[in-house]
């Protein structure tokens, strides 16, 4: 079964639904990931129809590791994102000089000689962007450079992307942890309209609900930052998958798919067993009457 393709909003670029997000892999969320499980993952990903990567210098090792495992690959087989804003040397750094100084070295890490995406990430504040030799305006001058394709923006806060949107400077939001089945806040609360509008891509990070959904027990995890509700919503929705005895990533990753106004749901697998398993609950045949049951269990906010 072949990975379906969505256009990106304005962009030239045919993305698969699922993408590869690089947190995973830069061991973010533990040690244990080796380089060699980086190599094996983006293998798989390419050979099973993911050409979405996207990554961070905020991700620990992630960058580095993808250069190893992109080395010697067709460039013209797969899309590359990266951010700047977040590095650890130059956290909320959003000058000209700054995002220059993080671009350069994450080429060089990524051994890329242009970003397909290149997303500012994470602001606190939005004015340093769109200053006077902002990061924005050196975003601009790359692309003119040819080292930039297109220029987005990555993180949660809704005001800040529709900002961005109606600037017409930008050509892809990326918002995690805000459209998956305990949460979908980024429909309800017009962001993915406002997009549509526009023709701007969607990316949709943390389907999974920053581990509340993989399908443990979210009273055995110490999730940091953990919101009640959240917890209380993934506990309904795990004891409601055991009852029925569903693949609980099936149903997670699928309804994600269902929505047409986001263009690639990232997957952060950081191995490549996990990409195997992420892969087959795409695949995996769901009756009909999930969905209808699933509405019922009113799970998003506001119903919890």
């Amino acid at each position: 079964m072949t990975l379906e393709k969505r256009k990106l909003g304005r962009t030239c670029l045919d993305v698969s639904a699922i993408g590869l997000g690089g947190a995973g892999i830069g061991g973010i969320y533990q040690n244990t990931v080796a380089d060699r499980d980086t190599v094996e993952t983006v293998e798989l990903a390419l050979t099973s129809g993911i050409n979405f990567i996207d990554t961070s210098p905020l991700y620990g090792e992630s960058e580095r590791r993808l250069g190893i495992a992109l080395r010697g690959v067709d460039r013209k087989s797969y899309f590359l994102s990266t951010k700047t804003g977040t590095h650890p040397n130059y956290k909320q750094d959003y000058s000209w000089d700054g995002t220059l100084h993080t671009v350069e070295n994450s080429l060089k890490l990524l051994g890329a000689d242009y970003f397909d995406i290149l997303l500012v990430h994470d602001p606190e504040l939005i004015e340093p962007v769109f200053a006077k030799r902002g990061a924005l305006e050196a975003l601009e001058w790359l692309r003119e450079q040819g080292v930039v394709r297109n220029i987005g923006l990555g993180q949660r806060r809704h005001d800040f992307h529709k900002q961005a949107i109606k600037s017409e400077r930008f050509d892809v939001i990326l918002t995690f942890n805000d459209y998956h089945v305990t949460r979908t806040t980024a429909l309800t609360e017009g962001l993915l309209e406002i997009a549509a509008e526009h023709n701007i891509g969607v990316l949709n990070g943390s389907p999974m609900g920053h581990g509340l959904l993989t399908g443990v027990d979210p009273r055995t995890l110490h999730t940091p930052h953990l919101v009640e509700r959240d917890a209380k919503a993934a506990t309904k929705f795990y004891d409601w998958c055991q009852s029925k005895k569903l693949n609980q990533k099936a149903i997670v990753l699928q309804s994600c798919l269902k929505q047409p106004l986001i263009h690639c749901t990232l997957t952060g697998a950081k191995n490549k067993q996990e990409l195997h398993e992420n892969l087959d609950a795409l695949h995996e045949e769901i009756p009909d009457y999930v969905w209808e049951d699933l509405k019922t269990l009113k799970l998003t906010e506001g119903q919890v």
